[in-house]
């Protein structure tokens, strides 16, 4: 099948090149992002490939359908940037990657956690001028430690083991509970007690706009540390601005931002970035971002690419999508 990626990386070309020896599809590498102005660059296509960034709104589904694409493969998880009733409108079929490396993202988090706390991303920086003096750089057990988990799903449960092994005391929400998480020894509970009784709090649920705001911060620790590997707009930005300001929170690290579509994946680094609220929060020196890489492992990789290319070789030869979004 003829396959054509945006939002594409030279990474990406590797990793797939590599696996569709196997598959022996025509894949096409675009940079560009997909969007109403590039949907365009789809025609002779079957299958179009994205990422968490790329627009497939109900306009770029439509001129997709016009153009006979066929399927629209999301080489990620996450999925809130496509359009799934348009989709069954103009009858193309949707497939993701539900699940890759539960280790990448969950250990990811807790490099996020432990850089923060114990500062080593400043004292880096200190001794490489030669600066040896440790004023600033304390940090605390996590030995002890209440963290709550919002989100249970698979890398929620695999956070939850690490930070057993750590000897943390384990807060979990769900939508519903499970036998997993009772095994691994979470304590399952409502989100107001999460809040209450967490010194870290970690988000690793689906897209639930701003469920992080200036009400449930207030409910939180005072020096709480907030941790979000999952989907940005999950944080209510200047909400968290605010409680950074008064010490609310005191540690805040990020792995997605909720404007990142027109910055992330990108070098950037001759140019102005335009984003004010996003140049606020690199001003404070308890705030980690890094650029969506929780997911970037070679393992992790290894199974986007496998799965994807699945997904479209099954569509190729008419079997049932497993990892299909739609009926």
């Amino acid at each position: 099948m003829n396959v054509v990626f945006f939002s594409s990386k030279p990474y990406d070309a590797h990793f797939f090149k590599e696996a569709n020896k196997q598959h022996r599809h025509h894949l096409k590498f675009l940079e560009v992002p997909l969007n109403e102005s590039t949907t365009v660059l789809v025609k002779g296509h079957v299958a179009v490939c994205v990422f968490v960034n790329d627009t497939v709104n109900a306009k770029v589904l439509q001129i997709m359908a016009d153009a006979g694409v066929k399927m629209v493969a999301l080489r990620c998880a996450g999925y809130n940037n496509v359009d799934l009733d348009a989709a069954v409108q103009t009858g193309i079929k949707v497939a993701r990657v539900p699940a890759y490396s539960l280790y990448a993202v969950a250990e990811h988090t807790l490099a996020l956690i432990l850089t923060l706390n114990r500062k080593t991303h400043r004292a880096y920086n200190r001794v490489r001028e030669g600066n040896f003096a440790l004023n600033g750089l304390m940090g605390f057990d996590l030995h002890g430690r209440t963290v709550g988990l919002i989100g249970l799903g698979k890398i929620g449960l695999v956070t939850a083991q690490i930070l057993k092994g750590f000897g943390c005391k384990v807060l979990g929400y769900d939508i519903k509970k499970s036998a997993e998480a009772e095994e691994i020894g979470i304590d399952f509970t409502d989100l107001d007690n999460l809040y209450a009784q967490s010194d870290i709090i970690s988000l690793h649920c689906p897209l639930t706009h701003h469920l992080i705001n200036e009400v449930s911060i207030s409910k939180m620790k005072n020096g709480v540390m907030l941790i979000n590997t999952s989907r940005g707009a999950i944080i209510d930005t200047v909400a968290v601005i605010k409680g950074l300001k008064t010490e609310k929170i005191s540690y805040l690290g990020l792995d997605v931002y909720e404007e990142e579509g027109d910055m992330f994946f990108e070098d950037l680094s001759n140019k102005v970035i335009q984003d004010d609220i996003f140049m606020r929060l690199l001003s404070f020196n308890n705030v980690l971002i890094t650029g969506h890489q929780a997911f970037f492992t070679t393992n992790a990789l290894e199974s986007i690419v496998q799965i994807t290319l699945q997904n479209i070789t099954d569509l190729e030869q008419g079997k049932d999508l497993v990892n299909k979004l739609l009926p």
